[in-house]
């Protein structure tokens, strides 16, 4: 089933949505909202939160102190300590009575009861008891989990198909994961086997090895660069700093101005501009003079650096802001919608 998107707003300090069109959705009425995802959101009501749908309904049969968003017709959410799952009718599917799960990839959720991980069916029973001492979600049927705090990766049945080797191991994007040794780096594939050597450093708030567009951000010695999913070191580290690549071009630093590299590490926007953003829907935000536009992957202008703040184009439109109030416009730069 499709949802229409539907965007952030706010009035008076409230929060509410508008659809594509700039239409109200959902009056804006709430402290702090979520993203919708598959129709629902969560709201926040004296502290907690509660599920709202598309329509501006509010599903209060339970409060919680965290939800999820909705995967598969299926959300977390915690209670007190304990974490569990709701349907669309916020109808407690999965007791909460876990330390934590994740959510459902590939019919199982990773989960900690009593200290100890393991995996949960769609039913809410065992499907590999809790023995581990952490755990990732299953991606092709296989799974990274430690014992000891030695991770290795275990197939459906909970049998380790590759021996624990490593000090941390993430779950597998394509054929290549994560692992770590030693506070470092690199690529193993599903045979356990390092594509990569651990060599590149871990950098505080960089989801180091998460791929965007077929490549990762790889850092070391100060500079960065770029392995594929392949499991290649593509690009060098070599710049001053660099974001994820989006449509086929990633943003670096070079001397301190930005600019855009393609995949292999050519620039083909030279670097010019004070900040910049990725590329989605054809375009990417850039700061100039410390004023927010547009630009396409030739590098023309389509939109003047006016904005004092700009988002990522996402479903047509673009969160904008202008002496402290948010504007929606589209790719012509009309305004669809603006905060009063």
């Amino acid at each position: 089933m499709s949802y229409p998107p539907l965007f952030r707003i706010k009035e008076n300090g409230y929060f509410g949505f508008i659809n594509s069109g700039g239409e109200i959705a959902v009056e804006p009425q709430f402290l702090e909202v979520g993203e919708f995802r598959e129709g629902f959101t969560h709201a926040r009501l004296n502290g907690q939160w509660a599920i709202l749908d598309q329509y501006g309904r509010l599903y209060i049969r339970r409060l919680y102190r965290s939800v999820g968003k909705f995967h598969n017709g299926r959300a977390r959410v915690q209670v007190v300590h304990s974490w569990g799952f709701i349907d669309y009718a916020c109808r407690e599917v999965i007791l909460t009575i876990f330390d934590e799960v994740s959510d459902f990839h590939e019919g199982l959720s990773a989960v900690t009861f009593e200290g100890r991980a393991g995996y949960i069916s769609e039913d809410g029973s065992f499907a590999i008891k809790p023995q581990f001492s952490a755990s990732g979600k299953f991606v092709g049927d296989i799974a990274p989990a430690a014992k000891n705090g030695v991770w290795g990766f275990i197939n459906r049945q909970g049998e380790y198909v590759v021996s624990p080797a490593w000090d941390k191991a993430s779950s597998f994007q394509g054929d290549v994961a994560v692992v770590s040794k030693n506070g470092l780096w690199g690529l193993a594939d599903r045979s356990g086997k390092e594509l990569v050597t651990p060599r590149f450093q871990f950098v505080k708030g960089l989801a180091e090895g998460k791929f965007s567009d077929g490549m990762a951000m790889a850092y070391r010695e100060g500079k960065y660069g770029y392995v594929s999913e392949s499991g290649e070191v593509a690009i060098e580290p070599m710049f001053d700093m660099a974001g994820d690549f989006g449509e086929g071009l990633a943003l670096v630093e070079i001397n301190g101005a930005y600019g855009y590299i393609d995949k292999t590490g050519k620039l083909v926007i030279m670097p010019k501009y004070e900040d910049a953003g990725i590329f989605s829907e054809g375009v990417a935000q850039i700061c100039n003079n410390g004023k927010w536009g547009y630009i396409d992957s030739d590098g023309r202008i389509i939109i003047p650096a006016i904005y004092d703040m700009a988002e990522p184009f996402r479903d047509g439109l673009a969160l904008v802001a202008l002496n402290g109030k948010w504007s929606y416009i589209n790719r012509d730069r009309e305004t669809v919608w603006q905060e009063k």
